[in-house]
């Protein structure tokens, strides 16, 4: 239908369809959502518009609407355990707005992860709005050990009496002890907040440590691990459940995306299963092979290991810049985004590094084997980045891997496998 109605788009798009197909994804961000997620998100909920919640709203015609988003609400309490769930903000970003909505005035203080360091943008940098309405002060890593460095927060605590401490990270391999943030933010008088974006479906899954316990505020999207719908959530105690209902709705956003409030209700089913737990235990085992195989090829992998879905890789000495790298690999099918390491001497436009995460290509049935193949296929790459020919045979067995894994076969687009190399 699309094609006959719109073919610039619908080539768009087929393009698209190949171009995952045929790409090892290694951005620790992305995922692939199973088919039922997206046959949700582009549903009929897509027509509804409803602000407010449920048995709450501001239009008509809602009753089915409140069904989904309560589904979805308790779907979250009883997956991650928490007392209370918000699951209308649009994004991850928006879930941190909605807590600092809630809780913070324009010009409070808030410690959050250093951007440079492992951080993200809305923990306080001053390129974000947390960093231009909020007074945010930001602690970093040990240079040693590359650890979060837990006295450095404390006495930074102590020092400026933060409203709001942020616990959670965009580039960072290692477990957070929450229950020592906790004990930081009680011993200043203040709250605690987890963005646990990255991690949330290692948390569901038991593999990673739980904020919730410790948290006055947990976030989160449902992508990346959680390999769901578009879209953050924001879990609390209950007591603050009024006030963040209100920061959201009508403080930050308007009407729900009503296609991904089902989503992320089917996201969370989901998460419940034992293969969804036995993927996330398979993305951990496959990081860690990973790592393992690139740090006996010679690369530091920053911190010296990975707990989790992702890991930093230091280029500086084999002498190729993090942008140089994401661009060299991408000619041959792979697809890294360039990161910038601890203490990093290049610019944020350049790096020393890359961060390559596991999530996607485990979601494709790739186990240890296949990863520690793919870091070969990486070292061989960035090693001989100027030699064609061996840049064009590493090119093939990408296309080997991705057409051993195909995405989605039971889509349409699915039937013209195997599919052509998207040429740059």
């Amino acid at each position: 239908m699309l094609a006959a109605i719109d073919l610039e788009l619908a080539t768009a798009l087929r393009n698209e369809f190949i171009r995952q197909n045929m790409t090892i994804e290694l951005i620790a961000s992305e995922s692939f959502v199973p088919p039922a997620i997206l046959e949700v998100q582009g549903s009929i909920l897509t027509n509804k518009y409803a602000e407010g919640y449920p048995g709450r709203r501001y239009h008509g015609g809602c009753q089915f609407i409140d069904e989904i988003e309560s589904m979805a609400i308790e779907r979250c309490k009883q997956l991650f355990g928490c007392e209370y769930a918000n699951v209308q903000p649009h994004s991850g970003v928006n879930a941190n707005l909605g807590v600092f909505m809630a809780i913070l005035k324009p010009g409070d203080t808030i410690l959050g992860m250093d951007l440079q360091q492992g951080g993200h943008l809305s923990h306080g940098a001053r390129v974000s709005i947390s960093g231009q309405v909020y007074r945010a002060v930001a602690y970093g890593l040990n240079p040693d050990s590359e650890l979060i460095d837990y006295d450095q927060v404390r006495e930074l605590a102590k020092k400026h009496h933060p409203k709001l401490i942020i616990a959670g990270a965009s580039a960072y391999s290692r477990f957070i002890d929450y229950k020592r943030f906790r004990e930081i933010a009680d011993e200043v008088g203040a709250y605690l907040m987890v963005d646990m974006a990255h991690v949330a479906g290692l948390v569901a899954a038991g593999v990673h440590p739980s904020p919730v316990p410790y948290a006055h505020f947990v976030t989160t999207t449902t992508t990346k691990t959680m390999r769901g719908a578009r879209g953050g959530v924001i879990m609390a105690l209950k007591e603050f459940g009024p006030r963040i209902d209100r920061a959201v709705f009508p403080g930050i956003q308007g009407g729900a995306i009503l296609q991904n409030v089902a989503a992320k209700a089917l996201t969370f089913k989901l998460a419940m299963t034992e293969e969804f737990r036995n993927l996330q235990r398979q993305v951990a085992a496959n990081a860690k092979a990973m790592a393992s195989f690139l740090q006996n090829s010679g690369y530091r992998i920053v911190s010296g290991g990975t707990d989790n879905h992702l890991m930093l890789v230091d280029l500086r000495s084999k002498g190729i810049t993090g942008k140089e790298a994401e661009e060299c690999l991408d000619t041959i099918g792979i697809t890294v985004n360039k990161n910038m390491i601890p203490f990093d001497p290049a610019v944020p436009d350049i790096t020393s590094g890359i961060r390559i995460g596991t999530t996607a290509m485990t979601s494709r049935g790739l186990k240890e084997t296949e990863m520690k193949e793919i870091a070969q296929i990486i070292v061989e790459r960035l090693e001989h980045r100027d030699d064609p020919l061996v840049a064009g045979k590493l090119k093939e067995r990408v296309k080997s891997i991705c057409r051993r894994f195909p995405l989605y076969l039971e889509r349409e687009e699915a039937q013209l496998l195997p599919f052509p190399a998207v040429e740059s």
